[in-house]
């Protein structure tokens, strides 16, 4: 029997072929850097910042740079002035363990950026080997025909930067030699020299470079301010205690008429306390009083009436155009001035019924006046830079910026800048300086450190201190290497005020004069900035409110009529000082101080050196008896020789003095003068 079958279809697997799937971990990997830069210095909070410099300044850079194996490493500091597009680069050496330095100067106004690029150096260690080798007597022609393509690519550089050169043509004719047997004598001299070494510094074969950057994006800054930010002498006066006569309101023509006294002590920088029209409502009287009685002028500080705000002159001081021409005058005399942004408002402000979303309100809808327990100042409204309006706020304030820089005013000092927000401050301060680049701000600010110090970073120029607080022999070494050998020497212009005329400290009180000397000289000589106030500081104005560190009948609420014809010993030692200053590059430096030891905790010595002016300073903290001890000047410091006789010539007495060696006497008189300024003469 025979059947048919159907065959049976065999089922097939169909082949699918998987696409791997993508890997991504290396994506972002820059697998072929090997060079690693760390540790860079100056870096403010991770580049967030810039730090501070005037023109003329040399910026020095460190950085820890380091590949791994055992090639060698080269680097270069690059840098970049304001508005420009390209680099300039400069050198960097190793000072040990793998840690790098460089420097550049900054010559221009604005803000500065500056890297740092590092490649493995495949030349410089192509020739470490070839010397290995051939002091081991091998034969190294393999290693010449290696140097030709390096040569080859250093000729390639030569012509990218600076054409068709002699140094290309050479660098070719070296590469042909490298490849030469029967100039083999010849090739390893050339390879081995110093000629070869000058060229692959000048046109380095830079594979596969890293540069450093903030989050691989951001290079580092430097603000360069005028000169002015690095070296000032501040005078505040209130305009309306200029007159001369009693009973009378001062005015900007008054002010004019001190401008010869002024300029001729030595000042550069004319303070002024706010010079807008003052409020009616609630207005203060004498020692803050809430009773104001009829005449009485009322606080600077309470801003704002039916005459206008910020942007207005008070009326008994003069106009706008009196203003100017007082700042013209100035400039004759080599003085600037600087007004006082005090953001706040008296209940007259137009802004209160404006714009009263800008203020706090109470419960009951009142605004909230300012005050700071148990202290009341119901003639001040605070501005409220939470509200909802803020980004008016802010551009009213730049806007109020710009009308003072039209009228010439380019230092401002700002009142209790710490009250207000770091990024307003960071926005408002690099808005005005994009169309005003000379302006400087100075912090009125003495409250927590580390507030200070974010004021500072977010773009003031200047910053007040602790100073008036700072008294003891210990104090001031602990307060003046923080503020000169650590990170705030970056970035923190100290401004050394003995006394303002919020502050008479309690040191003070006693209106002793050799201790008005002692603190006056202080300032002067420790920090390149410093300030006075005015004729109450001169006139060693001294009685206390009872139990505060304030003035009885300030004149924050009151007229002064002040004798503008008086002088004595601190008159004197002002005028000569700011002379010496002038005279003495080491003087308008901040950072350029050493402490001398000297075995009594009540005299202080210290050195403020350039590369040309020398400068050893001896102060007698002890206002009430004389000091001596024997005072150690660091010869190591100043290249001289411990055997080396030197002069010391006291620049306020005018004594010369010889002496040799490390260890020298000083005896100071509080009665006569409790300082010796000596600049140190070979």
């Amino acid at each position: 029997m025979s059947t048919s079958t159907t065959p049976k279809k065999t089922a097939t697997k169909s082949k699918t072929t998987k696409t791997p799937a993508v890997d991504t971990s290396l994506a972002d990997v820059r697998g072929q850097l090997r060079v690693v830069i760390e540790r860079v210095s100056p870096e403010l909070d991770g580049g967030r910042f810039p730090i501070k410099a005037i023109p003329g300044d040399v910026i020095t850079v460190e950085a820890d740079i380091f590949a791994d194996g055992h090639d060698y490493v080269s680097a270069r500091l690059l840098y970049q002035a304001p508005h420009e597009k390209h680099w300039h680069e400069g050198p960097m050496h190793k000072l040990e363990n793998d840690r790098w330095t460089g420097r550049f100067t900054v010559e221009q106004v604005g803000r500065y950026h500056y890297t740092i690029e590092a490649w493995v150096d495949h030349i410089g260690s192509w020739q470490h080997e070839l010397d290995l080798k051939v002091r081991d007597g091998q034969r190294v022609t393999s290693e010449l025909l290696a140097g030709a393509v390096l040569a080859e690519g250093m000729a390639h550089q030569a012509g990218i930067q600076t054409g068709n050169t002699p140094d290309q043509a050479e660098l070719y004719r070296v590469a042909k030699l490298f490849r030469d047997e029967a100039g083999y004598d010849e090739a390893v001299t050339v390879a081995l020299s110093n000629q070869f070494h000058h060229w692959a510094e000048l046109y380095p074969e830079r594979q596969h470079p890293t540069r450093y950057s903030v989050n691989l994006r951001d290079p580092l800054g430097v603000e360069v301010d005028r000169e002015r930010a690095g070296f000032s002498t501040w005078y505040c006066l209130f305009p309306r205690s200029a007159s001369r006569e009693p009973d009378t309101h001062g005015t900007f023509k008054d002010v004019e008429k001190l401008l010869p006294r002024l300029a001729g002590m030595g000042f550069d920088v004319l303070y002024l306390p706010p010079i807008h029209p003052i409020g009616t409502a609630h207005r203060k009287g004498k020692n803050n009083s809430v009773t104001c009685l009829p005449g009485e002028p009322g606080v600077p500080y309470g801003i704002g009436s039916a005459e206008g705000g910020h942007d207005a002159i008070h009326a008994e001081l003069g106009t706008v155009d009196d203003f100017k021409h007082l700042i013209a005058i100035c400039k004759n005399h080599g003085i600037e001035v600087a007004m006082d942004l005090a953001i706040q408002c008296s209940p007259n402000h137009p802004w209160a019924t404006e714009h009263p979303e800008w203020f706090k309100k109470r419960p009951d809808g009142s605004i909230q006046y300012a005050e700071n327990p148990p202290k009341k100042y119901q003639d001040i409204y605070p501005v409220y830079f939470e509200t909802e309006d803020w980004r008016n706020l802010w551009l009213e304030m730049k806007r109020v910026l710009l009308v003072w820089a039209s009228w010439g005013v380019k230092i401002v000092r700002v009142d209790n800048p710490h009250t207000k927000p770091f990024g307003f401050w960071e926005w408002v301060i690099a808005e005005v300086k994009k169309e005003h680049p000379d302006m400087l701000f100075l912090a009125e600010a003495f409250t927590r450190p580390k507030v200070m110090q974010q004021l500072a970073k977010a773009g003031y120029a200047h910053s007040y201190t602790y100073y008036s607080w700072r008294t003891t022999k210990a104090e001031l070494t602990e307060y003046m290497t923080e503020l000169t050998a650590g990170e705030m020497r970056y970035y923190f212009r100290p401004n050394f005020w003995p006394t303002t005329h919020d502050i008479n400290p309690y040191m003070l009180q006693s209106g002793h004069e050799p201790q008005f000397l002692i603190r006056y000289f202080l300032a002067a000589t420790l920090s390149s900035n410093y300030g006075i106030y005015g004729p109450s500081f001169e006139l060693m104005e001294h009685i206390p409110y009872p139990g505060k560190e304030e003035y009885l009948n300030s004149e924050k609420y009151e007229i002064k009529l002040w004798d503008w014809d008086k002088t004595n010993k601190l008159t004197y030692l002002i005028t000569l000082v700011n002379r010496i200053r002038r005279e003495n590059a080491a003087l308008q430096q901040t950072n350029n101080l050493t402490f001398c030891r000297i075995d009594d905790d009540q005299i202080l010595a210290y050195l403020k050196t350039t590369d040309t002016n020398h400068l050893l300073i001896v102060v007698n903290l002890d206002a009430y008896n004389r000091r001596s001890g024997m005072v150690q000047v660091p010869l190591w410091q100043l290249g001289l020789d411990n055997n080396q006789p030197y002069t010391v010539h006291d620049l306020i007495t005018g004594a010369r003095y010889t002496w040799t060696g490390e260890w020298n006497y000083v005896e100071l008189d509080p009665y006569m003068l409790p300082m010796h300024l000596f600049r140190i003469e070979i």
